[in-house]
C-alpha cells in the first residue's frame, strides 16, 4: 500500500478503517476550541482598554489547538459531502457549527458563536506521501472578530508525521504562524521543526509588534505543554527563555484522562462523538455522532465498521457527480472573488423547530440498535 502511494494526494486514497479514530475532520475542527476560555479572556482585556494581553491571549489560543495532537497518529474520519457536527455548550457561552461543503478539494467550513465574539474558518488539507512520512499544508484562513471590531486573522502551519513503516510514529508542526490584527497589534509565531538529535522539541516562539514594527512582547514555550509572555523585547537575552523570572503564564494543557484510549484522545475528544440522552432527536440526519462506520469502530466492531465504510465510500463516489452538476452547501457560501466559506446562517432556527426537511439522509439506512444510548 505505501509502495504504491508514494508522492499521492493522501485524501484520494481509499485506507482502511484501522488507519481512523472514531472522530470526523469536523470534530477534529472544534477541537481547536477547547480552550476558547482564552479568546473570552482575550475579550475581557480589550474591554478593559489592554489590547496587548488581548492579542497574548489570542496567541496562546492559536497555538493551544495543537496541544491535542499530541501521541495521535490515526486519521480523523473524511466526512461526506454535506455532513455536519454541531457543538453546543450553554455553559462556556459557546455553540459551534461545521459542515463539509466540498469533496474535491476537500474543505470543510465552521462558524463559531462566543460571549463578546465570532471564530470561523475553512481548511482545505494538502498532503505529500512521502513513504516514511505524510506532510501536511493547510490552506485557509481563520477569523476571529469580537463585537469590538478587532479582527485577528492566521493560517495554521505545516504539520508532518514520521516514522509510517519503522519506529515510533510522532506528529510534528513547523513554520511561521502570522496573526494579522487590524488594530494595533499583530504577532509572529515560530514553530520550530524536530531535529532527531533535539531533546528539547515542541517549541514555539514569538513576538507581538505593534504598527510602527516595534516589539512589545514576547512569547514562548511548547505547543503540547504551556505558553509565557514577557512585556517587552526579551529575544535577544539569549535561548533562555526559562530562566527569565519576569516570564508570565498565559496557558497550560489540561491533564490527560486517567486511562488512555488506543487513539490518545484527550478528554475533550472523548466526548465529542457522545450521544447524550435525548440529543440525537435535535439533530439533522447529517450529524458526525450519526455516522454508523464511526460509531462501529468507537465500539471496536471492526469487520462491521470497514463493510460501512466501503459502502459510504462507494456513495461519496456519486458526491463528486452531485459537485460537478452545481451541488451547493446547506448552511455555508463561497465568497465572491475568494475561495472562503461563510456561515449563511439558520442551522439553530432549525435545530430549534426540528425542521430537517432539507437535509438529505447521506448515511442511508441506520440499525437503530446501534444508535441506542
Amino acid at each position: 500500500m505505501i509502495k504504491d502511494n508514494i508522492g499521492k494526494d493522501l485524501t484520494k486514497i481509499c485506507l482502511p478503517v484501522y488507519f481512523n479514530e472514531p472522530l470526523s475532520s469536523l470534530q477534529k475542527c472544534f477541537e481547536d476550541l477547547e480552550y476558547s476560555y482564552l479568546i473570552d479572556r482575550a475579550d475581557e482585556w480589550g474591554k478593559k482598554g489592554n489590547s496587548l494581553m488581548r492579542i497574548l491571549n489570542v496567541a496562546a489560543f492559536a497555538v493551544s489547538g495543537y496541544s491535542s495532537t499530541e501521541g495521535r497518529i490515526c486519521k480523523p474520519f473524511n466526512p461526506l459531502l454535506g455532513e455536519t457536527y454541531e457543538a453546543d455548550y450553554p455553559d462556556k457561552g459557546l455553540r459551534f457549527f461545521s459542515e463539509k461543503v466540498s469533496h474535491h478539494p476537500m474543505v470543510v467550513a465552521c462558524h463559531c458563536e462566543g460571549t463578546g465574539w465570532r471564530f470561523w474558518g475553512d481548511s482545505n488539507l494538502k498532503s505529500k506521501f512521502w513513504g516514511r512520512s505524510i506532510q501536511l499544508d493547510p490552506v485557509g484562513t481563520l477569523t476571529l472578530e469580537f463585537d469590538d471590531g478587532e479582527i485577528f486573522q492566521w493560517s495554521k502551519v505545516t504539520t508532518s508525521i514520521y516514522n509510517l513503516i519503522l519506529g515510533k510514529l510522532y506528529c510534528d508542526h513547523y513554520g511561521t504562524m502570522r496573526i494579522q490584527g487590524n488594530h494595533e497589534y499583530s504577532c509572529k509565531l515560530k514553530f520550530k521543526e524536530q531535529s532527531i538529535i533535539d531533546r528539547n522539541p515542541h517549541q514555539v516562539h514569538g513576538i507581538v509588534q505593534d504598527r510602527n514594527g516595534k516589539t512589545v512582547a514576547t512569547l514562548f514555550g511548547k505547543w503540547d505543554e504551556s505558553m509565557y509572555y514577557v512585556i517587552g523585547d526579551s529575544s535577544g537575552k539569549g535561548k533562555d527563555y526559562e530562566s527569565l523570572s519576569d516570564a508570565r503564564l498565559l496557558w497550560k494543557r489540561s491533564k490527560p484522562p486517567e486511562f488512555l484510549t488506543r487513539y490518545n484522545l484527550t478528554r475533550f475528544a472523548i466526548t465529542l462523538n457522545e450521544l447524550t440522552p435525548g440529543l440525537k432527536e435535535k439533530l439533522p440526519p447529517t450529524d458526525s455522532r450519526l455516522r454508523p462506520d464511526q460509531r462501529y469502530l468507537e465500539n471496536g466492531e471492526y469487520e462491521m465498521a470497514n463493510v460501512e465504510k466501503l459502502r459510504l465510500e462507494q456513495r461519496q463516489r456519486q458526491a463528486r457527480k452531485m459537485q460537478e452538476q452545481g451541488w451547493k452547501p446547506r448552511w455555508f457560501a463561497k465568497d465572491k472573488g475568494s475561495d472562503a466559506y461563510h456561515y449563511i446562517g439558520g442551522y439553530w432556527e432549525a435545530r430549534k423547530q426540528g425542521n430537517w426537511n432539507s437535509c438529505p439522509d447521506i448515511f442511508g439506512q441506520i440499525p437503530s440498535d446501534q444508535l441506542s444510548e
